[in-house]
Order: C-alpha cells, then structure tokens, then sequence
C-alpha cells in the first residue's frame, strides 16, 4: 500500500463501487454512495462521463446527472462536473471502440449546444474526433464556452491536429487506445499525437492492461510529466467485485483479472482499476517517482481545469 502524499483527481469516470453513471436510473442516493466511497479512495474530485448512445437519451442523461449533484453539496464537493466523450467519434472500425457506431454522428453545434444546456454549467470536458468537425466550428464553439476539448476515438491527419489545436483543442483521450489493434507503420494516430506533446495534455490508462508497460514507459518519457495526465476509464467494477455490470446499455463482464470486456466480446470497455490502483502500477512497475505521480495524477489535470 502506498502511503498517498496526495489527493487523486480522475477526469475520465464512467461509474464507480457498482454504479453506473450512465444508468437512466441513477438515483441521489446512488450518488451520495459513490462519493463516500471515492473519499475513502483518497479521490477528491472526478468528472462523471457520459458516453455515446442515442442523442436524446444522452441529453436525458446528462439532465438527470446534472440534476442530482445539485441537489447535495457532499456529492457537488466530489463531482466536479461532466466529461461528454462522444457521440461525435470516429465511426471507423477500432477508432469507435465501445461506442455504439450506430449512434456516433458528425459534431454539430446544434446538438452541442443542447447537450451543454442539459448540463447546466457542469460540462467541463468534451471529447470529439476533430477530423469530422468542419471547419473546427464545434470546437472554436466549446473553447468559447469555456468548456476543455479533447480529440478522442479519432484518426486525425496532422493537418486535423494542428487545425483542431489552433481551434482550440487542449488534449487528447487516453491515448494508445479507441484505436484499432492493427496501425500503419509510422503515421499513425498514437505518433501524430506524441508529436505534438508539447501543445497537448495527453491522457492514458495506466493499468497494464490497455497499453503494455514498455509502451507506457515510452509514451510518458516522450510526453513528460508536466503533460501526462493518468486516467482511470473506469466503470461501476471499480472498487467493486468481479461480475457483470452495465456501462449505459453495453453488458460488461469483470474477471479477477480486472479486465472489462463486452459480454462475448473481446475488446476492451473501460477499466476496473481505482486511481490507487493506478498509483501502485506506475511506482511499482514503471518506476515513477511518487512527485511525478502527483502531477500526473493529480496536479496536471487541476491546472488544466482550473479545479
């Protein structure tokens, strides 16, 4: 057990301790549940994520959510806000990932906007494949709304990349993932990405899991510390036992081995892992220092977010 120095923040929470945040059930109480839990995980602060699924329901959604951590100052303390990833993704096959492609569409400002309006000042962070946003309008609309755009699930050219960061685009969602397995060569998305580290937050799933542990090592060296940010993508198994669970209307199964994955499926949907968990694999397998983890888990999302 590693004796925390300091107070995790997660930007990337799909659900936690057996509840799904994408449930169109969530309830207050669910709510005030989970944020005990994430204090007595050492977590001060996550941003709830809202995932792909039909348009309607995921304003329905986000209402919902929006709704009940307003109602209690306890679970406002811990939900600093949401994070949309999706449903402006790239369709493509292995760029998608988890998503629903049939419910993935182009970035409209429009449909934005409503999704924003049913947040109701809790949209922090919004994750889109910049490639299919014309002229970078949904960006350059979010960016002026104050609201942090991260490229993600996307195929993006350099020339959509450096477009994207002109608009405004400040980050990039766990890379090295929402890609498929097979890449080209040199000019990929995982290369483009890294190329631009230096004008990106980049994010990544620090379970050994989802990137091998020498890629890891790699991309973090490429990265630094001061531009890393550790995610968790976890699910309602974090912090939880092994079973099954939803994440929004997608069934996962949870083995001990940690590993989520659609039922009957192979790919991987989120994690299992607790920010803990995340500290514990980078000292004890990549052999980062505990300051260094600080910042990656904690300090960089805060500056990035003003939190």
């Amino acid at each position: 057990m590693i004796k925390e120095k300091y107070k995790y923040f997660d930007i990337q929470v799909n659900g936690y301790t057996g509840i799904d945040f994408n449930s169109t059930d969530l309830t207050i109480d669910q709510l005030l549940y989970v944020s005990g839990k994430l204090v007595e995980d050492n977590v001060e602060g996550i941003l709830a994520t809202i995932i792909t699924d039909d348009y309607d329901r995921m304003v329905r959604k986000i209402e919902n959510l929006a709704f009940l951590i307003g109602q209690n100052d306890n679970v406002k303390s811990l939900f600093k806000g949401i994070h949309i990833e999706g449903p402006f993704l790239n369709p493509e096959k292995g760029f998608h990932g988890a998503h629903p492609r049939d419910y993935i569409i182009r970035p409209d400002i429009y449909k934005m906007k409503r999704l924003i309006d049913a947040g109701d000042g809790l949209i922090k962070l919004v994750t889109l494949a910049p490639e299919y946003d014309k002229d970078f309008k949904v960006i350059k609309f979010l960016t002026n709304e104050n609201i942090i755009v991260s490229a993600g699930h996307s195929n993006a050219s350099m020339k959509d990349l450096q477009g994207a960061i002109d608009a405004g685009l400040k980050m990039f969602t766990h890379l090295g993932n929402g890609s498929p397995n097979l890449l080209a060569r040199h000019d990929n998305i995982i290369n483009r990405v890294l190329s631009l580290s230096d004008k990106l937050f980049v994010c990544f799933i620090a379970d050994g899991i989802h990137i091998p542990n020498f890629a890891l090592k790699n991309y973090l060296k490429i990265t630094g510390y001061d531009k890393s940010i550790i995610v968790t993508d976890c699910m309602a198994a974090a912090s939880a036992p092994p079973g099954k669970y939803t994440v929004s209307h997608i069934q996962v199964e949870v083995g001990v081995d940690r590993i989520v994955r659609e039922v009957g499926k192979n790919n991987l949907a989120g994690s299992a892992i607790t920010m803990l968990d995340a500290e514990n694999f980078l000292i004890n397998e990549l052999g980062v220092s505990v300051e260094n983890c600080k910042k990656v888990l904690s300090a960089n999302a805060r500056k990035l977010f003003n939190f």
